[in-house]
């Protein structure tokens, strides 16, 4: 799927879903130096460190679904699962929801359509994807009972965090120039 708008109304609104209280910061290192030098991006690690390669596959392809590459680079660019998996590293209860949602979502979609969730083409992981992402958006706070959805919310949660604190998602995807000065505020004319 080619077209972002497309896939994120598929996939749901992701705006609303930023509240996971992590920065990318130490991973994506936006600095300008004191002379005004423009941001840059950390180089992207080679691999996981805290999830596993079968765990960085899925939760890769999952990223790239919610925020795909079209004009602008997509969240596997930005290192949205490096983020994550940095994210596992360091809360216990987010690293065992990822590799219980991992478990759930292969044997998901083996029950559904007869392979494994990376074995899927697109059309049937967006297709297998959509009612999960519905009830992950439904999800009262607190919601133990529904592991699919509860880990589906989590990583686009954590797939828009991700994305719009890097330089790919903040700088280039969205134009925040940040530190700069108006010399005067534009009218809102139509």
């Amino acid at each position: 799927m080619s077209d972002r708008r497309e896939t994120l109304k598929i996939l749901g609104a992701i705006g609303a879903t930023c509240a996971t209280p992590f920065s990318s910061n130490e991973l994506y290192g936006q600095h300008a130096d004191h002379n005004g030098a423009p941001l840059v991006q950390v180089q992207i690690p080679a691999g996981p460190k805290n999830l596993s390669a079968e765990e960085f596959q899925l939760i890769s392809r999952l990223a790239d679904l919610i925020i795909p590459t079209t004009n602008t680079p997509g969240a596997v660019a930005a290192g949205v699962p490096h983020y994550i998996d940095q994210v596992a590293g360091g809360n216990a209860g987010m690293r065992k929801l990822i590799a219980r949602g991992c478990v759930w979502l292969n044997e998901h979609g083996e029950q559904q359509r007869a392979k494994p969730f990376l074995e899927l083409d697109e059309a049937d992981q967006v297709a297998l994807l959509t009612p999960i992402c519905e009830r992950a958006d439904k999800l009262a706070e607190g919601d133990q009972n529904d592991l699919g959805a509860r880990f589906f919310k989590a990583v686009k949660s954590l797939t828009a965090d991700g994305y719009f604190t890097s330089k790919i998602g903040l700088v280039d995807t969205l134009g925040y120039t940040g530190n700069t000065v108006l010399n005067s505020y534009p009218s809102c004319e139509g």
